[in-house]
């Protein structure tokens, strides 16, 4: 692959890490959260100034970074306990505004010309450039979709599905929604934490700018389109959401109000998404239609 190339699919593996924590959340655990860019930023934020200000090597700063973003999305996961919803979408939002702000406004982040100087992945000591760093996204983008398939199979997994369908039903079955909430909360921030880190010393630069309100929205839109508590659906979403704008791209001024109309779009004729389950376009379904045409052929 070209050089272009691969800066391509490296963006679209850390936006997929990304939308696979955004998935448990909304799509296993039923909570609505249109904040998520913040804890990729919260991520992204913790490592480079651990990475930086901090002197720590990139192995260093990981798990601390990943530990200041759980419990971040721990306290931010309180809320989904009590308001739902509308309230909750709201309340996620406001999350976001305030983490952005927090990152603009304080000295000792950077304030409004962000963090730079952010030191390449080393292995040893072989840095890991270009290439080498894709496959390496690419390793952590694995690890991630194992995490998920194991969390569906688990059962917190389970508990999720239960509270996302019907919640009251669920707790007269023994079921703890708190547990179950904040678990997926926590997970879905680690990931989103996770892909902040990559993207870090991706850029080797970042700023406040990067994680604001309709990077949040395009998260959801990798996620809708891809298909909502599907496995492979935040990778689907990626790619299709990472391919068009470099398709399109005397477009790319217009490419959050192309996003809101596909969102609109999906949630309108293909609400289950790309890999969803019974609506009439997805490919779920248009397998099946073809599967029955090729059995009914067979037969005649």
């Amino acid at each position: 692959m070209s050089i272009y190339m691969i800066n391509v699919a490296t963006q679209i593996i850390i936006q997929a890490i990304a939308a696979c924590g955004l998935n448990i959340i909304v799509g296993h655990a039923g909570q609505i959260s249109l904040g998520h860019a913040a804890f990729v930023g919260i991520g992204a934020y913790s490592n480079a100034m651990l990475t930086t200000a901090g002197g720590l090597t990139f192995w260093q700063a990981l798990p601390i970074s990943l530990l200041i973003v759980g419990l971040i999305g721990l306290l931010c996961g309180l809320p989904s306990l009590r308001v739902k919803e509308d309230f909750l979408a709201i309340t996620t939002i406001g999350i976001n505004f305030i983490v952005v702000a927090v990152f603009q406004y304080t000295p000792a982040l950077g304030g409004a010309l962000g963090i730079g100087g952010i030191p390449n992945v080393a292995f040893f000591d072989f840095e890991l450039k270009a290439r080498a760093f894709f496959w390496f996204c690419l390793l952590c983008l694995l690890a991630v979709l194992a995490i998920s398939w194991f969390f569906t199979k688990s059962w917190l997994g389970l508990s999720c599905f239960a509270i996302r369908e019907e919640e009251t039903a669920a707790s007269s079955m023994g079921v703890s929604p708190v547990r179950a909430k904040l678990s997926a909360f926590v997970l879905g921030t680690l990931m989103a934490g996770l892909s902040g880190i990559l993207y870090a010393h991706y850029m080797k630069f970042i700023s406040a700018d990067s994680f604001t309100f309709p990077f949040s929205v395009t998260l959801l839109s990798i996620t809708v389109v891809g298909g909502l508590g599907t496995f492979w659906g935040p990778v689907v979403g990626a790619v299709v959401l990472g391919v068009l704008p470099e398709v399109f791209r005397p477009l790319v001024d217009y490419r959050m109000f192309l996003y809101a109309a596909l969102l609109l779009m999906m949630i309108r004729f293909l609400p289950g998404g790309l890999l969803g389950g019974s609506d009439l376009l997805s490919v779920k379904n248009l397998r099946k239609r073809k599967a029955a045409a090729t059995k009914g052929g067979d037969k005649n």
